[in-house]
């Protein structure tokens, strides 16, 4: 991918001994022992960062907060907020507050943080339903990420907004969108897809979402 070494960036040699206590203590899981049989790597995207003059938080500092927490192998993704990072086995969920709880104390505002396991960011690039769409140009396509399942109406109140060039199809906590004419001027956006179902979204263009499945070592 053109530039993409230059977009990543990582906190090197961080947790060392971190990750030597872990080697020391852990047990064998998953045919794997010491470290690596405990240790899981996530995916977290921030909500509304750097956008205007609202929340700056530079990647420098968003990496040394993750490395402060005691994660490991942290790296940042271009300026949106994109932290891959390994950490001891835990639930999504208590990974989030863990994080956002950190952002609010060290920043002094809330953002809102979406964690995906790898596997989970691998399920959701590989089961994209808009790629087997005859004529799709990939370079328009987005996911947005929700904070829980959206109601069992959201495919209709979504098709009153799309416009008759748009595709978007709703999968699991996801939504997948084609927005040929911009992203910039879909009417499919965070905040609308927030009123109307009451979750925290967030998006991401697929250029984004295979670079961080990559960076979590798994092949887009």
């Amino acid at each position: 991918m053109c530039g993409f070494a230059n977009t990543v960036s990582s906190v090197t040699g961080t947790n060392w001994q971190f990750k030597e206590n872990f080697r020391k203590t852990a047990e064998n899981i998953d045919g794997k022992i010491g470290y690596e049989a405990i240790m899981m790597t996530y995916i977290a995207m921030l909500r509304g960062i750097n956008v205007g003059r609202g929340k700056m938080v530079k990647m420098e500092r968003l990496r040394t907060l993750f490395a402060g927490l005691g994660f490991g192998e942290v790296k940042t993704y271009v300026q949106s907020g994109n932290v891959v990072f390994q950490s001891e086995r835990k639930s999504p969920a208590e990974l989030t507050r863990t994080i956002e709880a950190k952002i609010q104390r060290d920043f002094g505002f809330t953002v809102p943080v979406l964690v995906k396991t790898s596997k989970e960011l691998a399920r959701i690039v590989h089961k994209n339903p808009l790629l087997r769409v005859k004529g799709i140009d990939v370079s328009k396509l987005h996911v947005t990420f929700l904070s829980d399942a959206p109601p069992k109406t959201a495919a209709r109140v979504l098709e009153d907004l799309a416009t008759t060039r748009e595709r978007f199809r709703i999968l699991n906590r996801e939504i997948y969108l084609y927005c040929p004419d911009g992203y910039g001027n879909s009417k499919l956006t965070n905040n609308t897809i927030e009123k109307k179902f009451s979750l925290v979204a967030t998006t991401r263009n697929w250029r984004t979402v295979s670079a961080l499945l990559e960076m979590a070592g798994w092949r887009a």
